[in-house]
């Protein structure tokens, strides 16, 4: 045992130098901090070099502010109180001084770590202050450099295909305003094109919310889909009934998501199948609903839902399928986007013949909105697609710092070689304890890696116990969310944790 859990487990402080071979390493493998040397230095300077702990979680400090903010906020889904001002790189500290290797990373949203200096440095630029301080209703008074500020930063790494941009706040605002394109697009398409102008008949009986002018269309989601809280995204998600209940709904078709076998390749026969079947009921509601889609929506790793994955020939058959009745593809990538399955967007990983229509975007941007490439989405006349905000330059600027910051160090590349070496080993650990790891999931995505576990919550509360901050997802699984930076040494640690944490 190495002198990290010795320590992590008498609850007393440790400062590891050096992560001994783990267990679950091949017998031909070295530690990585042998394969490369430099490979054992963090990407970020102040990163420790191993957990430390304290006390028990939340300590006599946390205990006290959690108290004191319980007067003034919801605090029933809070996880750990932070303290931001120590969280450096993967590492999140808390008010007692404990310091958890964070494989969560603020539910999959950190780029880049925690007191990234390079983002430290875009954040106290004068570019940043003017951003912040003279907020633009983007809109109406663009600022002069906004179109320098998109073009050098969101747009630069825009999915092939797209080379437009609608920004937002939120995931789930992304989302709604893909909706809202969708839906202005559609209607468009069915007067006959853009300068066919409303009927008196259509302004009147939008106000009423009523059809003609509030038409009777629909978003198509999948089962076990997440796709945000607001209202009309919330008709999408399909996740858990807590995010639903008690809220009214738009009546939008559910198609089913396919139920793989895990691993995929060794179950694809029955997994084609299955995606065959799915494939096969969602034509028939696109063609068949009473209230016709105008698009779909769908995640390419459902994540809420429970980390479900189907095979690229699966999306590939979306693809055809919407092409083929003319309905919108939108690619909800809020939480797979960004480097965090090996490529910068998860759905490079299908090799469509054809981009999807529109692809939303938030977390790890730390901005959001929607990719697209075709004028028609543009709406026909001003303010039909507009809000005050309309985005936020602060978010954009400190997105373009974060892709920066993803090519300096090559971190998507870092992010599909780290998690082929961390899914070795839960592979290794899965093999070794069969009961508690199953329907490992995650091959070939980087480290957007998951498993089934039959006392998930129990897995969850006592990773803290060996320094470990972990999430789940659905009804049973661990996912694994860490940030673009970790890297092999980081990866010991989770394993060595894990193990612990497994044989207990």
């Amino acid at each position: 045992m190495s002198s990290f859990l010795r320590s992590a487990s008498r609850l007393r402080p440790t400062v590891s130098r050096a992560v001994a071979r783990p267990s679950y390493a091949p017998a031909v493998a070295t530690p990585f901090s042998r394969q490369l040397a430099s490979s054992t230095q963090p990407f970020i300077k102040d990163e420790p070099s191993a957990p430390t702990l304290k006390c028990q979680i939340p300590g006599p400090e946390s205990s006290k502010a959690i108290e004191k903010l319980s007067k003034v906020f919801d605090t029933r889904s809070l996880n750990m109180m932070a303290d931001y001002r120590n969280s450096h790189g993967n590492y999140i500290a808390d008010l007692d001084g404990n310091v958890l290797l964070d494989v969560y990373a603020q539910i999959a949203s950190i780029p880049v770590g925690y007191n990234n200096e390079a983002l430290l440095r875009a954040a106290s630029s004068p570019e940043m202050a003017s951003a912040i301080i003279n907020r633009p209703a983007l809109g109406n008074f663009p600022q002069h450099d906004w179109a320098e500020i998109l073009e050098t930063g969101i747009l630069k790494v825009a999915p092939k295909g797209l080379n437009q941009v609608f920004t937002g706040q939120s995931g789930s605002d992304a989302n709604e305003l893909a909706y809202k394109a969708a839906f202005m697009w559609k209607r468009r398409m069915e007067r006959g094109g853009p300068d066919v102008e409303f009927t008196e008949e259509e302004m009147q009986s939008c106000m009423n919310n009523a059809k003609p002018g509030a038409p009777e269309l629909s978003i198509l989601s999948f089962k076990a889909g997440f796709h945000g809280r607001l209202f009309g995204s919330l008709s999408t998600t399909r996740s858990k009934p807590i995010h639903k209940l008690d809220i009214p709904a738009f009546d939008w078709p559910q198609a089913p998501f396919p139920s793989c076998k895990y691993p995929l390749d060794q179950y694809a026969k029955e997994n084609a199948e299955e995606e065959k079947r799915c494939l096969e009921e969602t034509e028939r509601l696109l063609t068949t609903y009473h209230n016709p889609p105008a698009a779909i929506i769908i995640e390419p790793i459902q994540s809420e839902g429970g980390d479900n994955h189907a095979s690229p020939a699966f999306f590939r058959g979306l693809r055809e399928i919407t092409k083929k009745h003319k309905v919108l593809m939108i690619v909800d990538e809020v939480q797979t986007g960004v480097g965090a399955t090996g490529k910068f967007w998860a759905h490079e990983h299908w090799n469509l013949s054809e981009p999807p229509d529109m692809v939303t975007f938030s977390k790890k941007a730390q901005t959001a909105g929607y990719y697209f490439g075709n004028d028609e989405l543009r709406p026909n006349k001003p303010y039909r697609q507009f809000n005050t905000w309309m985005g936020d330059p602060a978010r954009a600027l400190l997105f373009r710092a974060i892709i920066q910051e993803i090519e300096r160090l090559n971190l998507v590349e870092n992010t599909a070689v780290t998690g082929e070496y961390l899914y070795n080993g839960v592979e290794r650990l899965a093999q070794q304890y069969p009961k508690e790891i199953l329907n490992l999931r995650g091959k070939g995505q980087g480290t957007f890696i998951a498993w089934d576990s039959p006392r998930r919550d129990d897995i969850l509360k006592k990773a803290k116990s060996v320094g470990i901050n972990v999430g789940g997802s659905g009804a049973s699984a661990v996912r694994l969310r860490p940030m673009l930076i970790f890297q092999k040494h980081h990866a010991d640690i989770f394993l060595e944790g894990l193990e612990k944490i497994l044989k207990s």
